[in-house]
């Protein structure tokens, strides 16, 4: 990679947009001292710029692009389509092909953001069907997780395409770590899971490339663990086990804050213990983890959870910045190299 890491982002997306896009952005500038950026804001231009000047945020390293509409939540991808060719995320998108943008960024509507991305970037050659993918926090540092729903059904190939992308994923978020890549599965006996999953399972076994660990199976209870730190699956399993992670993490949270405001005694042991329950809750913020990749694209999009506030979307842009340093597209393509070697 050279010159300027060029992030292309729909200010306009998602609950509480511009105003938590632009802050943000001024989290993600006063964090990032480096001058080797370069932010693409597509919106309203009079309201971001009217944004970056009340905040005092230097501009040097943003451009703004005016936009005509936005993609609402309710929109579907059919009439999207149709209606939202001067939208901020699809401009933000086209920005791929356009303006020479490394990377797309959006909290806008994700089946619209999935549908447009893959009608304007296109899908790798290598790859039948892309994949969403997103950190999870296990015990040793962070998993990536994938598919999260953009497929219901695979097949054995596709599970070894996320196997490979997921594993080029991570090593681009953290170059220093190895790949170690596990198939969810109802026990980790070869004997056990679906034709699917037991083919994925030789197949990945009999690889020789160096791209990544392979630990056999992993079961839902075992994904904290951070013995294996790629996790595959189905889209319809996958979106399950994320659903029930995020909504396990909120009961804990909620019932642990609820326990310890219950009486005066209960107050005053969280006093004595309150540097632990930040540290926990720290660890389940849900805000640091923000940021799902599209995978399998011929360009790189990261959705932004609609509903996270400024804290969430700075960290959706620092998983963009770090995916484009790393050299995510280069590694995909390398990985899915290895695949066709196997296949021989």
């Amino acid at each position: 990679m050279s010159g300027k890491i060029k992030i292309a982002i729909d200010a306009m997306g998602g609950e509480n947009a511009p105003d938590k896009v632009i802050d943000g952005i001024s989290k993600f500038v006063e964090n990032n001292k480096s001058d080797d950026y370069k932010l693409l804001l597509y919106g309203d231009a009079n309201r971001i710029d009217k944004l970056l000047t009340e905040k005092k945020i230097i501009k040097n390293n943003i451009e703004i692009l005016n936009t005509q509409s936005i993609v609402s939540d309710d929109e579907t991808p059919l009439t999207a389509i149709k209606n939202s060719k001067n939208s901020s995320m699809w401009k933000s998108i086209e920005s791929q092909t356009l303006n020479n943008a490394d990377i797309s960024l959006s909290a806008g509507n994700t089946g619209v953001l999935l549908v447009i991305s893959r009608m304007i970037l296109k899908t790798m050659d290598e790859i039948n069907k892309p994949a969403l993918a997103a950190l999870w926090p296990n015990q040793k540092g962070m998993n990536i997780v994938l598919d999260l729903g953009a497929n219901i059904e695979c097949d054995e190939n596709n599970l070894i395409d996320f196997a490979e992308m997921g594993s080029a994923l991570y090593k681009s978020l953290y170059p220093n770590d190895n790949a170690k890549v596990a198939l969810l599965n109802i026990g980790s006996e070869e004997i056990k899971g679906t034709d699917t999953l037991k083919k994925a399972y030789q197949r990945l076994s009999s690889f020789k490339n160096n791209d990544f660990i392979f630990n056999g199976y992993i079961e839902g209870n075992k994904i904290m663990d951070g013995d294996s730190n790629v996790i595959v699956t189905d889209g319809f399993t996958g979106n399950i086990a994320l659903k029930t992670a995020e909504g396990t993490a909120k009961f804990i949270t909620s019932n642990l804050k609820l326990a310890l405001q219950k009486n005066i005694f209960s107050r005053i042991g969280s006093l004595f213990s309150y540097k632990s329950l930040q540290n926990f809750k720290n660890k389940l913020d849900p805000r640091k983890f923000n940021g799902a990749i599209f995978l399998g694209l011929k360009g790189p999009v990261v959705k932004s959870h609609g509903a996270t506030d400024y804290i969430g979307f700075y960290h959706s842009i620092d998983v963009c910045y770090k995916i484009i340093k790393g050299n995510l597209l280069e590694k995909i393509k390398n990985n899915l190299s290895h695949i066709n070697v196997e296949k021989k």
